[in-house]
């Protein structure tokens, strides 16, 4: 059996890292660039973000089902993932660029522009997450790339946390749109640049099958898996914990703590914990059920997240409980995303086919409408504050803000946990399934 060497599994963490600064850096601030640099009203931007998402819900679908379906010599994701990191790096600069012109005109373009990015990003994510499933045989081996995956994107999250604020002052700051122009440019270019390396150097060992699954057949990965039906809930809901903070995390730095250059430092609470969280769950993965570690992480991040809303601490307080709530979201995050491996390995031993690229395109959609979802309840909060760009902070903002950052991700956290009373895959069938898939395979060549 060949193994994934070391030259691989770094090019693999850079790409997740390249692709996360891109993404991180369009989920902090494009809702702040509409609304306070563009001057686009909260009430437009929600509606944007909404249709995005919508569309989004067939665009990404229809993307895996066509990875699916894709067979070419260098094999079923490797095209996209030379394809995609241009197309999305384009993207992503032109919504932070500032056209002019009418009112009306600068919504179209902020929608058009939006759009088209989450359709350039999906082109890329879809097959960068499913080209782990058949990066090898091994299950360790696989539950090891998607690691290596989940730290290299926390670090590109962590990178434009805690770098992002000064790249935007040295274009200009937070109030110049050609700021943010300038600094997109700077991520987008250096996270294409990571990102295209893994269309050169990652490898495909587990081979598709001889003729394609036909899209209607396909789509019974999801709809005949009922593990998987309860894992995407969970993950659609748990993703919003990091997701409500980052939207929010502009708008609390300077209204609730009186200074952008926080941001920064929610950004290395971000990195120790979630780096913590996800080392640490390989070794609780092999120790303990899935399910259960990712329901106490659950619970446990929940704790962590609300105490520092009801007792005033202070900054230094707040930081270290926002670090350690982000541990246990590298935990969901690790647990989660060896869940899914489970449940594909599942979908293959009951229907005789993988849907690699159908889950890893519904997992990205549930990512991108978790995002969605939090921009929503930002823009409900922005609405009930009566929030106006530029305005003297109040109790009310603070309040809101801080309820945003502390008490909405503490809900969702224990939210996430229900819907894995539905998940019943328990750790010796699943290695009975892929002992029974080895078989089968080794009598199939």
């Amino acid at each position: 059996m060949q193994k994934i060497g070391m030259g691989e599994k770094l090019v693999y963490t850079g790409s997740l890292l390249g692709q996360n600064m891109i993404y991180s850096f369009v989920a902090m601030y494009v809702m702040f660039f509409f609304t306070d640099l563009l001057r686009i009203p909260y009430q437009s931007v929600t509606i944007i973000m909404v249709t995005a998402s919508l569309w989004d819900a067939v665009n990404d679908i229809l993307m895996g089902m066509l990875a699916d379906r894709t067979k070419t010599r260098w094999g079923k994701f490797r095209p996209y993932l030379l394809a995609g990191p241009l197309v999305v790096a384009v993207a992503t600069v032109l919504c932070f660029v500032h056209f002019g012109g009418s009112a009306g005109g600068t919504v179209l373009a902020a929608a058009v522009c939006y759009v088209l990015w989450g359709m350039s990003y999906t082109v890329y994510d879809i097959p960068i997450w499913a080209i782990s499933s058949v990066s090898s045989q091994d299950a360790n081996e696989k539950n090891g790339m998607v690691t290596l995956g989940k730290i290299g994107g926390t670090l590109g999250t962590v990178i434009i946390s805690v770098g992002s604020v000064s790249l935007l002052n040295a274009f200009g700051g937070e109030r110049s749109a050609g700021a943010y122009t300038a600094a997109a440019l700077v991520v987008a270019v250096t996270g294409a640049v990571l990102m295209v390396l893994s269309g050169f150097f990652l490898r495909e060992r587990i081979e598709p099958p001889p003729k394609g699954v036909p899209f209607r057949k396909n789509i019974h990965t999801i709809l005949n898996n009922t593990p998987l039906k309860a894992l995407m809930v969970a993950l659609l809901i748990v993703n919003m914990v990091n997701n409500v903070r980052q939207v929010t995390q502009m708008y609390f730095a300077v209204y609730v703590w009186g200074d952008s250059g926080y941001v920064t430092y929610i950004g290395l609470s971000l990195v120790v914990g979630m780096i913590l969280g996800m080392a640490l769950s390989p070794g609780l993965i092999r120790r303990f059920d899935k399910k259960y570690l990712f329901i106490v992480s659950c619970v446990a991040g929940a704790a962590a997240s609300v105490i520092p809303f009801v007792v005033d601490g202070g900054v230094v307080f707040s930081l270290i409980l926002l670090g350690i709530s982000f541990a246990f979201t590298g935990m969901t995050t690790i647990t989660s995303t060896s869940m899914l491996m489970d449940a594909i390995d599942y979908a293959e031993h009951k229907l005789g086919f993988r849907g690699e690229g159908v889950v890893f395109s519904m997992n990205t959609f549930l990512n991108k409408l978790s995002a969605t979802i939090s921009k929503g309840l930002l823009g409900a909060a922005l609405g009930a504050m009566h929030y106006v760009d530029n305005m003297a902070p109040n109790d009310t903002v603070r309040t809101g803000f801080s309820a945003m950052v502390y008490v909405v991700p503490a809900l969702c956290f224990l939210l996430a946990a229900v819907p894995l009373v539905f998940y019943r895959l328990k750790p010796a069938q699943i290695e009975t399934i892929r002992r029974e898939l080895d078989a089968r395979r080794r009598a199939e060549k």
